[in-house]
């Protein structure tokens, strides 16, 4: 490994750790040249397969296009970066075992729906909006009732928790009258 201050090729290994849930390896490395001390990361590089857009075009598989999307869909939401980097982790490691050459971008969209899903509604609404792109407000709202639908019990009672207590009770009354 080159030496990113004086590249010089004469650099060692001081340590080795698995970092990202063991899908890399962090190293710390000296120049022997110039003592100047350095991080690398390795990581092993399995081939990505091609991906077939809606409209036929082949693009090669882009982890930092996958990254983005999902971060985008969670701005100003309650998620970790932690929690991100292990949802596209999952996706690379399903994308992986596939083994196929090439892979339609909505095989790769519904893995993404599914890990927004998990880890919160608002943005699986978010990006449910714009990959399925909705024409009109009732194919929205179709979506959202079918996620409510979903909601557990648990998760149902959890939400309206939020609402101040009656609140809820007037809300009902107001819509039956």
């Amino acid at each position: 490994m080159r030496c990113p201050f004086c590249t010089s090729d004469d650099t060692r290994v001081i340590d080795s750790r698995l970092a990202d849930g063991g899908e890399t390896v962090r190293r710390r490395r000296e120049c022997q040249k110039c003592s100047e001390r350095f991080t690398t990361f390795e990581r092993s590089e399995l081939r990505l397969p091609q991906i077939i857009k809606s409209d036929g075009r082949r693009e090669p598989f882009a982890e930092n296009k996958l990254r983005r999307g999902i971060r985008r869909s969670l701005e100003k939401r309650p998620v970790d970066t932690e929690a991100v980097e292990a949802a596209v982790n999952r996706i690379l490691h399903q994308i992986m075992v596939r083994g196929e050459r090439e892979l339609p971008s909505k095989m790769i969209g519904e893995m993404v729906m599914r890990e927004l899903r998990r880890m919160d509604d608002v943005a699986f609404v978010r990006f449910a909006s714009v990959y399925h792109s909705f024409e009109d407000l009732n194919a929205f709202s179709e979506q959202v009732e079918q996620l409510q639908s979903e909601l557990s019990a648990t998760e149902l009672e959890r939400q309206l928790s939020l609402l101040p207590q009656g609140a809820s009770d007037s809300a009902n009354d107001e819509s039956t009258e």
